[in-house]
């Protein structure tokens, strides 16, 4: 009886950590959005060029190794911040682009957001609920997503729009997964840093979106062509 009252109190501290790291995590993952936004904004209205945005998109992910070391440190938040602050500067070049090249280019933009947000929202709402372990998802996931890295750097040569659909396509379901996958890890225990939760989820975010952004493009992009 003593055994089992003690493994039942270890349960409940297991399940309130997890409740702790979740929560601080949608708290980060929110204010970390929202400078992001604020930076990606700044990007449009100074017309930031493909090449600045490129050279800032490559300090972001070295920085990932910055937050990785400094993951247990109040120093990892700064650095969290200064990532995703890139990341979003970064976006500006692609933002103008629909925005300038489509009459309906920030309604495009607006209906990714939107689009994105309730991805998030439902998924996140039945992972709470249902407390379903995705763990075995992991390897199934990576490598899908390093197959469409590499299609999409070798589609860099061949141009083919076709080819970029699907990309876009597969990468709207990967990402959409992949969030699922860093929830489920986070709500059963197997993330248990909020701060490296947090750049992985906003990853998954940023990818969903990118993506959705170019599929509506696509479908319902009026060029000004």
């Amino acid at each position: 009886m003593q055994y089992k009252d003690i493994n039942v109190a270890r349960s409940d501290a297991s399940l309130l950590s997890n409740h702790a790291v979740l929560r601080n995590t949608y708290l980060l993952l929110s204010l970390t959005l929202l400078f992001s936004s604020a930076m990606a904004a700044y990007a449009v209205f100074a017309e930031v060029s493909y090449t600045s945005s490129l050279i800032v998109s490559l300090a972001a992910f070295g920085m990932l190794f910055v937050i990785g070391g400094l993951r247990n440190s109040a120093w990892g938040l700064l650095a969290v911040f200064a990532f995703t602050g890139c990341m979003g500067f970064s976006m500006g070049p692609m933002l103008n682009h629909f925005i300038k090249g489509y009459t309906n280019g920030g309604q495009l933009i607006m209906t990714a957001m939107a689009g994105t947000g309730v991805t998030f929202l439902v998924s996140s709402a039945y992972l709470i609920t249902t407390k379903k372990d995705l763990s075995g998802w992991g390897k199934f996931l990576m490598i899908g997503l390093v197959v469409c890295i590499v299609a999409g750097l070798a589609n860099i040569f061949f141009k083919m729009p076709a080819m970029q659909l699907a990309i876009s396509s597969i990468m709207v379901f990967i990402s959409t997964m992949l969030m699922m996958f860093d929830t489920s890890r986070i709500i059963n225990g197997g993330e248990t840093n909020y701060i490296m939760a947090t750049v992985s989820l906003f990853l998954d975010i940023l990818m969903l979106f990118q993506n959705l952004l170019m599929l509506l493009g696509v479908f319902g992009g009026n060029s000004r062509d």
